[in-house]
This record gives C-alpha cells, sequence and structure tokens, in this order.
C-alpha cells in the first residue's frame, strides 16, 4: 500500500508552509481575523448599541467614554464601526461567492461546451466582459432598488465575468487532455469527467483569484455604501459612514477616519493575505 504521508506533506501541509513563507502573510492574516472577529462578536464588543442617539455628545473626539470618538448624532463610533464590519464584510464575503459559485458554473459550461452552445456561453461572458465591474453594480443596483441583499447580488455578478474566463481556459484544455480522453474511453460519463478532472482543475485558480478578489469587492461595498446604493441609515455601514462623516472633515476629521482606515487596514491585509494563497497555489509541486 502506498504511504500516503508524502501526498500529505506536499498536499495542505505544502500549501500552507509555502504561504506562511511569504512576507507579510501573518501581518495580513491577524488583520482578517481580527476584523472578522470584531464583526462576529459585535453585539458583545460594541459599549453602547450602534444606533443609540446621545444628542449632548455630539461630534465629541476620542476619550475614555467613547474611543474612537461619536458622530454629529453622538453615535458611539466604535460601536458602529463593529457593527459596520458586520454589513460590508458580510456583503462583501456573501457577492464573492456569488461570483465564485456562478463563475464557475459559466465557465465550466463555456469550456465544455461545443459548437452553437459554447459560444453562446462565450457571448454572454464577453457581454459581462463589455461593461466596467463597478458600473454594471451600479446598473443592477438601480435596476433591482438599494439595499444591502441588493448591493451583494450587484457586485457578485458583476465579478463573475472574472472566474468564468479564467475556469473556461482551464475547461478547454482540460476538455482536450488525453486523461480525459482514456476516461472517456473506459464508458466515464460526462458528469463524471466534470466532477472528477475539470472541477478539481478550476477549484485551486478560482479560489486563488477569489483571495485577491475579496479587496476589491470591499472597495466596492464601500464605494457603493457612500453612494447611498446599500444600507439605509441608521444602519451602521462602513461605506454609509464614511459618508455621513464626510462634512465634519475640518471639525472632526474622526467620523471620516474610523471608517476609512477600518476599509483600507481590511482592503490592505486580504490583498497580502490573498498575494500570498496565490504564490503557494502557482508554486505548488504537481
Amino acid at each position: 500500500m502506498r504511504d500516503p504521508s508524502p501526498r500529505m506533506t506536499g498536499g495542505r501541509a505544502g500549501l500552507r508552509n509555502r504561504a506562511l513563507r511569504q512576507p507579510g502573510v501573518l501581518f495580513g492574516a491577524a488583520l482578517v481575523m481580527a476584523a472578522v472577529l470584531c464583526a462576529l462578536l459585535a453585539p458583545w464588543l460594541a459599549p453602547y448599541p450602534p444606533n443609540e442617539i446621545s444628542l449632548g455628545q455630539q461630534l465629541q473626539g476620542p476619550s475614555p467614554a467613547h474611543l474612537l470618538g461619536t458622530d454629529f448624532f453622538g453615535r458611539d463610533l466604535l460601536s458602529r464601526l463593529l457593527f459596520g464590519a458586520r454589513a460590508t464584510l458580510g456583503v462583501a464575503g456573501l457577492a464573492v461567492g456569488i461570483a465564485v459559485i456562478a463563475g464557475m458554473a459559466v465557465g465550466l459550461a463555456a469550456g465544455w461546451s461545443r459548437g452553437w452552445l459554447g459560444q453562446g456561453w462565450v457571448a454572454l461572458i464577453d457581454l459581462l466582459l463589455a461593461f466596467p465591474a463597478l458600473l454594471l453594480a451600479l446598473l443592477i443596483v438601480a435596476l433591482l432598488g438599494a439595499g444591502l441583499s441588493t448591493l451583494a447580488i450587484a457586485v457578485g455578478i458583476a465579478g463573475i465575468p472574472a472566474y468564468a474566463r479564467v475556469v473556461r481556459s482551464i475547461g478547454l484544455s482540460t476538455r482536450s487532455a488525453s486523461y480525459v480522453d482514456a476516461a472517456r474511453a473506459m464508458g466515464a460519463s460526462t458528469s463524471h469527467i466534470l466532477r472528477r478532472h475539470l472541477w478539481p482543475n478550476a477549484l485551486a485558480p478560482a479560489i486563488a483569484l477569489a483571495t485577491v478578489d475579496v479587496g476589491r469587492v470591499i472597495l466596492y461595498v464601500a464605494a457603493l455604501g457612500f453612494l447611498g446604493l446599500g444600507a439605509a441609515p441608521p444602519q451602521a455601514e462602513w461605506g454609509l459612514m464614511l459618508y455621513e462623516g464626510r462634512q465634519y472633515l475640518a471639525t472632526a476629521p474622526w467620523a471620516s477616519m474610523v471608517p476609512g482606515l477600518a476599509i483600507a487596514l481590511t482592503v490592505v491585509a486580504v490583498t497580502l493575505l490573498g498575494d500570498a494563497v496565490t504564490d503557494a497555489l502557482e508554486n505548488r509541486p504537481p
């Protein structure tokens, strides 16, 4: 019997070791973990209710009572930042999930199908690629209406072409591979070939793209929230918080700096982590 230990060493353990050797990966992983934990534990970490108005404490600077200060309505910025992480990161994660699942499905169909059906899938990908992702998301939100669920769907649909294009190229190369011809000769069904050969080959590049794509999606979610197309006031969301604090940059800069720094640090963290995962996947042994 073949010893499974070499496979494990070159598999998950090897992938983890290669990722940990990338510069900045620990810093990025720590920040991402902190952001996720803050979002999950917001109800227990927040010192005040996020929408509690205190008109006597408007635009107060950082203090022991309000560690990050307050906004125009006297709401605690730390509490709103924690609950805003739930909205922004939740929508971004859902959007990436939609893009990965739908993009892989479209890419597999386009890469495996032949004739007019395959050309139809390619035309669909080209049509989506013709629109800039942010413009396409704006168009979808305009058609469906503002809201966090709509925002997740819009940003997710806008990200489908990138995954579909990558997976389609893998499907084209896999379809003509010798081991696929051998599987056909042995009587393997199309569903078996897709599940056993095509899907595993496409999964790693899609995961690598997703890890890098999260930062872009967070920026899109925050940008659309800033434009009023995401969360509705008084709900806490980083892009909306940035919009609400823009009027007080001269007198109370912390109202905008707090959500702005949260967005910037989170994007930097997920980008560092995504680059490390991508390099590890690309350099893994066959």
